[in-house]
C-alpha cells in the first residue's frame, strides 16, 4: 500500500485532485468514506480544531475512533487540518502537544498553520514540526500567506481582496520558505477564503472565490510541491480545475458538506440516517460533478 505522500505526488504528477473532507460532526465520517469508497475515488477524512471548538466533532481521538470504524485506507486517509499556532480569535495554542497527539492517535499527515506568524517565525515552527512528523514518515502541510474567513469580525469585501492580493502568498517567500523547511505540501492564498464558522452568517453561501491563476503557475515553479487549497467550498469550477493542472493536489472543503449534514437535520430534527445520506448526496455530486475524479483511485494509488 502506498504512503500517503507518495499518492500526492502521483496526483501532483498526474494533475489529480485529492478532496479533502473536513468531519464538523462525527456521524459524517462513514457516509464520506463509503461514498468515496463506492465511487473509487481516493480522498481524505479531515478534523481542524473549529471542527472540534465550535462545531461537533468533538476531539481529534473521536474522529481517529470513527475513521478506524468507516474507513478503508485503500480509499481514504486521515489527515490532521489546521493546528494554529494563533487561532482565529487571537489565542496561543498549545500546537506541539496537537501535532504530537495527532501522529499518535495514527493520523496519516498533519498540517501546521504558523501562518498568524512572522514570516521567519513560520518557518522556524515549521521546521520544528517537520522533525517530529518526518521522523514517523508523517508528511507536513503549511500554509503561507493567509486565508481569510475564520476571524472573528469583518473582513475587506471580496473584490477588493482579490483585487489587491491582500494575504495572497508571496512567491518569493514561498521558495524560501518550502527550501528552507522541507514540507511536504503547502497551502496557499490565491485569492481562496474560508467559509464563516460563527454567528449567522456560518449558515450562509459562501462568496463565489476565484484563484489567481498565473499567481499560483508562479508559485508551483518555484516550490515543486503539491499545493493545497484551502476554502475549496464555493470556488467557481473553471478556477479550480485550471488550479488543479497548475499544482493544486489537495482542496479543502468544509463549507458546503456541514451545511449540507445541518440543512438536513433542521428538515428532520434527530434523524441523522436522512442527513448521512443528503450527505453521501453531496459529496457523490462534488465527485462526479464538480471535480470529475470518480474512479480516480486507480491513477494514483497501487490498487
Amino acid at each position: 500500500m502506498l504512503s500517503l505522500n507518495s499518492i500526492m505526488k502521483n496526483a501532483y504528477n498526474k494533475g489529480v485532485v485529492i478532496p479533502s473532507f473536513n468531519i464538523s460532526y462525527l456521524p459524517m465520517v462513514e457516509p464520506i468514506a463509503s461514498t468515496l469508497k463506492n465511487l473509487k475515488t481516493f480522498g481524505l477524512i479531515e478534523v481542524a480544531r473549529p471542527d472540534i471548538m465550535k462545531f461537533g466533532a468533538k476531539s481529534f481521538a473521536d474522529v481517529a475512533k470513527y475513521y478506524k470504524q468507516y474507513a478503508d485506507k485503500n480509499f481514504v486517509r486521515l489527515h490532521l487540518d489546521h493546528i494554529p499556532v494563533i487561532d482565529e480569535d487571537g489565542k496561543k495554542v498549545s500546537w506541539r502537544e496537537l501535532i504530537k497527539d495527532g501522529i499518535e492517535l495514527g493520523y496519516d499527515s498533519v498540517m501546521i498553520d504558523g501562518s498568524r506568524l512572522s514570516f521567519e517565525e513560520n518557518i522556524n515552527v515549521a521546521k520544528e514540526v517537520v522533525s517530529i512528523a518526518h521522523e514517523k514518515n508523517i508528511p507536513v502541510e503549511a500554509e503561507l500567506g493567509a486565508v481569510l474567513g475564520h476571524e472573528s469580525g469583518p473582513i475587506l469585501p471580496y473584490e477588493e481582496l482579490f483585487a489587491t492580493g491582500k494575504g495572497f502568498t508571496s512567491v518569493e517567500e514561498a521558495e524560501q520558505f518550502v527550501s528552507r523547511t522541507k514540507i511536504d505540501w503547502l497551502s496557499v492564498a490565491i485569492g481562496n477564503i474560508h467559509g464563516s464558522i460563527t454567528g449567522i452568517a456560518k449558515d450562509q453561501p459562501k462568496v463565489k472565490a476565484r484563484l489567481n491563476i498565473e499567481h499560483l503557475k508562479k508559485i508551483k515553479k518555484v516550490t515543486n510541491i503539491p499545493i493545497v487549497l484551502h476554502g475549496g467550498s464555493g470556488v467557481h469550477r473553471d478556477y479550480v480545475l485550471e488550479g488543479i493542472k497548475n499544482g493544486i493536489s489537495k482542496v479543502n472543503v468544509s463549507t458546503e458538506v456541514r451545511q449540507a449534514y445541518e440543512s438536513a437535520l433542521r428538515e428532520k430534527p434527530g434523524d441523522i440516517d436522512n442527513a448521512q445520506k443528503k450527505l453521501s448526496l453531496k459529496v457523490e455530486e462534488l465527485i462526479r460533478e464538480y471535480y470529475n475524479i470518480e474512479n480516480s483511485v486507480y491513477l494514483i494509488t497501487d490498487l
